[in-house]
């Protein structure tokens, strides 16, 4: 039985190799129209170009776009291989760039520590670099990085800035504790440089968030003392060397006793951005020395 003849029932089929054979022989067929004659020139031509030109547009628009993508998506490619190279020269310049405000912060802390040398000329120092601190917004304890083996001795003063900073507390071979003069527990001789009326400087670590600390007992009887006065330590103080500049004073009050005044000092010493301290290499002497 012929495979094409179908039985009753069953629907025409067309096995797969009779219907390649076939196509093949109708491509054999119309490859020999157009060599041999113009048919596709013809009015038949022209309805089949009406059919299969727009498709041939539409590959053409689809083989552009696909190209320009490429090309888009390679342009793409350099941008982020450039992007990634940009972005590796701006980290190398900030670090750069950090290093360099680095450089020049410490450069300027080390000129204010040599004025501050040249101020106290008289005094011999040793610079040092703070390594710790107890911690919080404030420089109230701190250990340095030197100590015995570069002749530091508990009750040494310690300055930066402008001014006072504190004593060393404790020390070892290569480090001292130092308490600084806003400590709770800080109480400092001092004196006003305008009157050489004395006075005691107190620590109070709360009122540092207003960048103050606080003075009491000034003996003011002729009302000399004026806010913007100087305030440094008095010959009399039993731990400080005379001279060291503590402070302004910002603002004061008489107290309820009618005979002393009170008031608050602005520290001359950042104590919220200490890096370096000078130590001055001397004690202060007691009345039995």
């Amino acid at each position: 039985m012929s495979p094409i003849v179908r039985k009753k029932g069953e629907k025409f089929t067309i096995p797969s190799k009779y219907l390649l054979f076939i196509m093949t022989l109708l491509c054999i067929g119309m490859m020999g129209v157009t060599f041999t004659t113009d048919f596709f020139n013809s009015t038949a031509g022209t309805a089949i170009g009406y059919v299969t030109t727009p498709f041939q547009n539409g590959i053409t628009q689809v083989g552009t776009w696909l190209a320009d993508k490429s090309d888009e998506l390679s342009q793409i490619r350099i941008l982020l291989e450039e992007n990634q190279e940009l972005k590796r020269q701006v980290d190398e310049l900030t670090i750069e760039n950090t290093m360099l405000q680095q450089e020049k912060y410490e450069l300027n802390s080390l000129r204010e520590l040599y004025k501050l040398d040249e101020e106290y000329s008289g005094y011999d120092k040793i610079g040092a670099r703070i390594i710790g601190w107890d911690g919080g917004n404030w420089f109230h304890s701190f250990t340095i990085n030197k100590g015995t083996d570069d002749g530091l001795a508990v009750d040494m003063n310690v300055m930066s800035g402008s001014g006072l900073v504190g004593r060393i507390a404790a020390v070892g071979k290569n480090w001292a504790k130092v308490t600084s003069i806003i400590n709770d527990n800080s109480n400092v001789s001092g004196m006003v440089l305008s009157t050489s009326d004395n006075l005691i400087v107190s620590g109070d670590l709360e009122l540092m968030s207003e960048g103050l600390i606080r003075f009491e007992q000034l003996i003011d009887s002729d009302d000399q003392v004026a806010e913007g006065d100087k305030i440094v330590t008095s010959n009399i103080s039993d731990k400080y060397l005379p001279g060291i500049l503590i402070g302004y004073i910002s603002s004061m009050e008489t107290d309820s006793n009618n005979l002393t005044k009170s008031g608050y000092v602005t520290p001359a010493v950042d104590f919220q951005h200490l890096e370096e301290v000078l130590v001055i290499l001397e004690l202060k002497q007691s009345p039995e020395e």
